[in-house]
């Protein structure tokens, strides 16, 4: 199965927090870096971030999905 990155997260729980949503809505997350020394978060902005993937046939609804309401805000 192939996974495609649909988000970089700044912070470990950040990480946590839009693999949390995608959960929810019934994706299926997967976050390879969640346990690697990258996933601290001084680390994670000199890494690149902590990678969020989904399966590739998930891929364009999971982004439409996290473009449709930001993780930092609660929905309204």
């Amino acid at each position: 199965m192939d996974f495609v990155t649909v988000y970089k997260a700044v912070t470990a729980a950040q990480s946590q927090i839009v693999r949390s949503r995608l959960e929810a809505a019934e994706f299926h997350p997967f976050v390879p870096d969640d346990l690697s020394p990258f996933g601290s978060d001084p680390l994670a902005l000199g890494s690149g971030g902590i990678r969020i993937q989904v399966p590739a046939e998930e891929a364009e609804e999971a982004k439409a999905f996290l473009a449709s309401e930001p993780a930092d805000e609660p929905a309204s």
